[in-house]
């Protein structure tokens, strides 16, 4: 590491270096890091409202320890993006940047590229370069998390290896190689298996990440949960509607293509609690529930008559 602190320290005055804090400056909010799994649990429910399970933080922990990116993997809304963001940006002490893939992602997009009139102008140099959130991360020494990754292409998957492995990322045109300076530079992937519009992961990949697997919670979990991110709202809900919708979301989870998770459970009753208060009402009802649950719920044609039945 301190090879890699030196390598960084003679780039100080590198044009590349200065744009990305000049870029990025204003969206990166700095505090102090935390590095304890205890601690990082504490604040995860305290100040992020999430109630993660511990087994997620001590590995994520351990793996960027031993400078390892992490991959969590499981169905949608079981919090993995926003859980890997608040870590990240936790362990770094900075936000954390996040990039959704989509099968277009490549180096320009995520690594850097040329501005097309001032490179035709002066020529692929730094003055041309514009860096993209990869390179700032690993230059501003914090966290990246790439979002469904099974998105992307094999070629992009390809591009990361060198990445991972070197904890580098070079700009042949540039002839530079910027190297991680800390230990803040660390990425989660998250990935969701059943996804249709995805790409396998290759073995290469595979072998260089930890995975770690998220489920849909218990429903004492998810009840929790509801409690911790609806705050004083809850008090406006009586059990019985809370109990139906915990009910409607598990039958949705098992038949439905669109699969509500724990963040869908949350707006729903938000939402429900809102509309009872634009109504005038001290608490809401089943009628507002419905209603709320339409607006959720209901996100294709396909799970129409579906919705209909549960929320009657």
């Amino acid at each position: 590491m301190e090879k890699n602190k030196e390598k960084y320290l003679d780039l100080e005055n590198d044009p590349v270096v200065k744009k990305v804090i000049d870029t990025y400056k204003d969206v990166i909010k700095v505090r102090k890091p935390v590095r304890n799994p205890d601690l990082m649990l504490r604040i995860l429910r305290d100040e992020y409202k999430l109630l993660v399970k511990p087994y997620i933080v001590y590995i994520t922990v351990a793996a960027f320890m031993n400078n390892r990116p992490v991959l969590y993997e499981g169905p949608p809304g079981t919090g993995k993006t926003e859980i890997g963001e608040a870590i990240l940006t936790l362990w770094s002490g900075k936000s954390a940047f996040v990039l959704p893939c989509s099968e277009n992602y490549d180096e320009y997009r995520v690594i850097g590229d040329f501005h097309p009139a001032m490179a035709m102008a002066k020529g692929f140099n730094e003055e041309s370069f514009i860096p993209r959130p990869l390179l700032a991360a690993l230059i501003l020494d914090t966290g990246v998390l790439i979002d469904e990754i099974r998105r992307s292409n094999e070629d992009f998957q390809n591009l990361l290896l060198d990445i991972i492995d070197k904890r580098r990322i070079i700009i042949p045109e540039l002839k530079k190689v910027y190297v991680q300076k800390g230990n803040g530079f660390q990425i989660i992937f998250t990935s969701n298996p059943l996804d249709i519009a995805q790409n396998e992961l290759s073995d290469a990949f595979l072998r260089r990440v930890i995975r770690i697997e998220f489920k849909y919670p218990s429903l004492e979990e998810e009840y929790s949960i509801i409690k911790l991110r609806l705050g004083n709202l809850i008090s406006k809900l009586d059990d019985q509607i809370i109990s139906k919708a915990l009910k409607i979301v598990r039958i949705m989870r098992e038949k439905a293509l669109y699969k509500p998770g724990t963040a869908d459970l949350v707006s729903w009753l938000t939402l429900t609690v809102l509309l009872a208060d634009s109504k005038n009402k001290k608490k809401a009802d089943i009628k507002d529930l419905i209603e709320a649950g339409y607006a959720i719920l209901y996100k294709n044609t396909e799970d129409e008559e579906l919705v209909n039945d549960v929320l009657k």
